[in-house]
């Protein structure tokens, strides 16, 4: 479980050969959602200011989510991103 991106106590990491749609995760205070990379849908649950940072960090790095999906398909490394500031 990669980590490529961390703030404000949350946690960002993909699997490598994880299921389709491209999506990430994110862990805040225990607890854990999966957000759509393009679409941005949410499964799980988190706090509504965890996931307005969630949501915001995913829409500034979409492309760059998209580019480490598709290094996890082929299980070569994930680059890290930048946090969200």
């Amino acid at each position: 479980m990669p980590i490529i991106s961390r703030f404000y106590g949350i946690l960002i990491y993909m699997y490598w050969r994880d299921h389709s749609p491209p999506h990430s995760h994110a862990k805040y205070q225990g607890m854990e959602i999966t957000v759509e990379i393009e679409t941005g849908h949410v499964e799980g649950r988190i706090s509504a200011k965890a996931l307005r940072l969630v949501q915001k960090w995913r829409q500034l790095h979409k492309a760059e989510l998209l580019q480490n999906w598709k290094c996890a398909e082929e299980k070569r490394v994930l680059m890290p991103i930048e946090p969200l500031e």
